[in-house]
Order: structure tokens, then C-alpha cells, then sequence
């Protein structure tokens, strides 16, 4: 999950990185509010989860409290990027004297973790990166390990800081690990890092990413969401604890493992382009040990999305039971009555494969019928989105 820049900085604070005073606001008034409190001049900051903010215009310094309020009326609303910004921060304004880069990063294609950090931050930080190579260093850090204090002095000696506020970044980047290790980031980014005229280092801007698969050690992150950005439907899959995702097609997918998925959906994709272009619907798998009531639950988030026409259950019983897949199809229908409304095609094979079909047969719902292959199922399924 990206958090967005305020949630960043509060998260900065907590973990004691030196920040400047914010608040957010969502409307023109309470951004005057919010620039009378904190006092002399101020920057508003649009709040969306994507880079090129400055040069969109959604990043203006603001000299009073009334021109906090202009320039916050002006960028809320805007679009940037795709991203319409419904929230700005209202941070106090710095007098930079230079401006730095640090981030620590999972390192996925080394198993590692890894510190980037470059005495030439701010907005064209990728350019540097892409035309001055040599001005950003790369430093691996251990897992086991992790950021000691002469780790942190190695980084910040390799990345030439100057000595007045080598010390300084030293400590900001012990800080910056414990908001790693502590929050179960798998990005903490400070761009830009600043030094002040008076000689201070003060994290200006900061991007956050957290693991989600870390939820249940971190019950607090729950607050943190984007509730109007995220899908209503994955969200309930989530509060179900299904491994759902939604697409932008029109047959409704389930699989019990995440390879029979993938391909699922391939097979769909390809059946569809005889059907007027059709395409899968979502990403659901229900797990090798699913029982009936989380397969229930699957097919009631599916049947639940518009845009959905039709329904491809893909199952090959191993642990999940061919049985226990059917029943849990008639429990979902019987629970969702007449609001089931869309043709479910099924596709069993494997562990109890011949009870399941039978459970089907003997249920005889109008909406089911059952396919013996996984290309005649996805074709079918294809066939009755498009009608």
C-alpha cells in the first residue's frame, strides 16, 4: 500500500525524522485555518499517490494565510496524472540551502535490502539517476543485519555528503530504518532531503510503501487506507480474506490455486476474442484448503460486480474436494437468492470429482450448467458474457 505524502511525514514524526510542521485539508477554508496556525509562509501540496506533482502545478508556496487559500482552491480538484486531488497538505515553507536524496528499498532481484541515497536531490532525481549514474549510490544492506550506526556512515561516506551535515544524515538514516523495520516497509523515500540556511537537515517530502502481507502485526495501518480510491469489492474480499483482484473484463473468475488462475485467465482471454472481445472479469483464488463457506463467499463478491455477465468456476480438487466446492456453489446461490441472476459455468476434475458433479446435478440450479474440459468451460462462459 502507497501512502500519500501526509501519511508519510506523520509516519516520519512518529519515528523521530526531522519534519517541518503540516496539516491537510480538503477544502479552501481549511487551508487558511491551517496556514494561520502554523504561520509565515507556507507550501500547498497536493496529496496524490504519483511523482511529477511540482511540475503539474500541484505543489505552490504560499505567502499568507489568504494565498494558502487561492492556491489550495486552485489545486484541489485538479487531475494529475489520473489522480484527482481531493486532499492538499499545508506545510511550512524551509529555506533551502541544498536538497538531498535517501531511500531504503527492498532489493527483490538480489534478496536484499538496498540504500540509494545522492547529494543531487529534488525533481529531477531519475534524471540523475539515468544521465550521472555515478552521483547516486547504490549500498546493500543486510536483512539480518540491517543499518548500524558505522553502516550508516559507510552510506552516507560512499554517497559524499558534505561534512557539515554528514553527521546529521547519519542520523536520519537510523531514523529511516527504524521506519522500515518498524512500519514493515518495503520503500522509504526522502525526496528532498534538505539542508537549511540555519544548517539543519529536514526531510521535506517522503513516499512510504507498506507490505501488505504484514497486516496482521500492524492493525493501525487499517487507517491508513485510501477508502475513496480502493475497489469496494476487493475490499470486501479483503474483509473475507480472499486473494481477489478486479479486472476490467466480463467473466467472473475461480480457481483453487494461483497458477490455475493465471492460466484460467489466459484461456478466457483467449476464448473471448471469438466472443466479441470478451475478457475475465477479476483474479480469485480460493486456496488449496478452501472450504464451502469461502467458496460462498468468492461467488457472492463475483456475482456482486456489474460488470460481470458470467461466471467460469475452474477447480481441480486436491485439497480443496471436488465435493466441497459444490456445496459450496449451492450454499452461495441459496444465500444470495434472487439476487444471483448470472449463468455460473463449472468446471470440476480430481478429489471427489464425481460426487461434486452429482452434488450439482441433484441441485439443478438454472443458472449452473457444468462443462467437462477447461476450454469448453472457458468458451462457454465467453460465449454466455457476450450474449
Amino acid at each position: 500500500m502507497d501512502l500519500f505524502e501526509y501519511q508519510a511525514r506523520d509516519i516520519f514524526e512518529k519515528h523521530g525524522v526531522p519534519v517541518l510542521a503540516a496539516a491537510i485539508a480538503t477544502t479552501a477554508d481549511e487551508a487558511e485555518k491551517a496556514a494561520t496556525t502554523i504561520g509565515g509562509k507556507v507550501v500547498v501540496k497536493a496529496q496524490v499517490k504519483v511523482g511529477g506533482r511540482g511540475k503539474a502545478g500541484g505543489v505552490k508556496l504560499a505567502e499568507n494565510p489568504q494565498d494558502a487559500r487561492e492556491k489550495a482552491g486552485a489545486i484541489l480538484g485538479m487531475d494529475i496524472k489520473g489522480h484527482t486531488v481531493r486532499t492538499v497538505m499545508i506545510a511550512a515553507a524551509a529555506p533551502i540551502e541544498a536538497e538531498y536524496y535517501l531511500s531504503i528499498l527492498l532489493d527483490r532481484s538480489n534478496r536484499t535490502f538496498l540504500v540509494m541515497a545522492s547529494v543531487s536531490g529534488g525533481m529531477d532525481i531519475e534524471e540523475v539517476a539515468h544521465t550521472a549514474p555515478e552521483k547516486l549510490a547504490k549500498i546493500p544492506v543486510s536483512a539480518v543485519d540491517g543499518i548500524s550506526l558505522a553502516k550508516a556512515k559507510e552510506i552516507v561516506a560512499a554517497a559524499a555528503f558534505p561534512a557539515d551535515v554528514a553527521d546529521q544524515v547519519v542520523q536520519v538514516l537510523l531514523k529511516l530504518w527504524d521506519v522500515f523495520q518498524g512500519e514493515d516497509a518495503t520503500l522509504v523515500e526522502v525526496n528532498p532531503l534538505v539542508k537549511t540556511k540555519d544548517g539543519k537537515v529536514i526531510a521535506l517530502d517522503g513516499k512510504v510503501t507498506l507490505d501488505d502481507n504484514a497486516d496482521f502485526r500492524q492493525p493501525d495501518h487499517q487507517s491508513l487506507v485510501d477508502q475513496d480510491a480502493e475497489n469496494p469489492l476487493e475490499a470486501a474480499a479483503k474483509e473475507k480474506g480472499l486473494n481477489y483482484v478486479k479486472l476490467d473484463g466480463q467473466v467472473g473468475i475461480i480457481g483453487n490455486g494461483a497458477g490455475l488462475v493465471m492460466s484460467t485467465l489466459d484461456v478466457v482471454a483467449y476464448a473471448g476474442e471469438k466472443h466479441g472481445g470478451v475478457r475475465p472479469a477479476n483474479f480469485l483464488d480460493i486456496g488449496g484448503g478452501a472450504s464451502a463457506q469461502i467458496m460462498a463467499d468468492g461467488l457472492s463478491i463475483i456475482l456482486g460486480d456489474a460488470d460481470v455477465k458470467s461466471v467460469f468456476v475452474n477447480v481441480f480438487g486436491g485439497i480443496t474436494a471436488c465435493d466441497a466446492v459444490a456445496n459450496g456453489i449451492v450454499q452461495a446461490l441459496e444465500l444470495l437468492g434472487p439476487k444471483a441472476t448470472k449463468p455460473i459455468v463449472v468446471r470440476l476434475d480430481g478429489n471427489n470429482v464425481v460426487e461434486g458433479r452429482a452434488i450439482l446435478a441433484k441441485a439443478a440450479h438454472p443458472l449452473v450448467e457444468q462443462a467437462d474440459t477447461m476450454d469448453g468451460a472457458a468458451n462457454r462462459a465467453a460465449e454466455l458474457a457476450a450474449k
